[in-house]
């Protein structure tokens, strides 16, 4: 399929997987700071997002997982470090499902390794069926169902993180919308196979997201054999975005001192 990737830099290879519905640009500051650090990032607009096309499969992440996986493994690199944010995390503990063996260090940001009770499943069907039915609509939907979730209150006053934010919500397709959201709802609990993961992990999260709490953080800092937990002040649930510096300085220290 037609998948789009960053691929810059040299060194170890680290992969960036980005936010729900954001594309890969949601990475540039860490990958720049990343890169400085000496290596070559990978950052893919997961299918359906940015320039990559949308995979015509009944909605499964561990099926985005392998068509990334396989374009990576295709550009001659085997293993690497894989970190995530939000969806980015889903999608990297389902990488532990199905490409173990290429992960080298793991970082889940502002994720869970929980899977959607009821609630959030009705919810997930719900924004669906909305932006399908109203696809003019679209980003207006998100925007209402999903802004005060995605970004902390203090961020939301800033026009420059908004702008960003509102262009990827109005950017998002409709049909990738609805399949993510089935894709997210279906996915199972992700504890065990955390678990399983033997080498060096960073679970991050924002002060302030409400989708991904301190009790979510904590169990999967408790999951994993090896993992550093870190909480950002002041900071919602697309870390990234909010607070580029502290979340590069984060990545940066993990990759430098602990997955070498």
């Amino acid at each position: 399929m037609d998948l789009h990737i960053r691929d810059e830099g040299d060194g170890p290879a680290i992969v960036l997987l980005h936010a729900f519905p954001c594309d890969g640009s949601m990475w540039d500051a860490q990958a720049a700071a990343l890169r400085a650090a000496g290596l070559r990032t990978l950052v893919p607009d997961l299918p359906g997002f940015g320039k990559s096309a949308l995979l015509t499969t009944a909605p499964n992440l561990e099926e985005v997982v392998r068509i990334v996986a396989d374009e990576i493994a295709a550009r001659g690199i085997d293993r690497y470090l894989l970190g995530g944010l939000s969806l980015g995390g889903y999608l990297s503990m389902a990488w532990l499902r199905v490409r173990s063996q290429s992960v080298l260090g793991l970082m889940l940001c502002d994720t869970k390794a929980s899977a959607d009770g009821a609630a959030a499943v009705l919810n997930r069907e719900r924004i669906a069926r909305e932006v399908l039915a109203n696809p003019d609509d679209s980003g207006a939907i998100l925007a209402e169902a999903m802004m005060p979730v995605l970004v902390a209150e203090d961020s939301r006053a800033n026009e420059d993180i908004m702008h960003r934010v509102t262009s990827w919500l109005d950017s998002a397709a409709p049909e990738s919308v609805a399949w993510y959201q089935s894709a997210m709802a279906q996915r199972p609990d992700s504890h065990g196979d955390l678990a399983r993961f033997t080498g060096p992990a960073l679970v991050l999260r924002g002060e302030f997201d409400v989708m991904c709490g301190h009790d979510e953080l904590q169990s999967m800092h408790d999951a994993l054999a090896s993992s550093i937990a870190v909480e950002l002040p002041g900071v919602g649930h697309l870390a990234a975005t909010e607070a580029p510096e502290l979340v590069s300085a984060a990545l940066v220290e993990f990759v430098t001192t602990q997955a070498k």
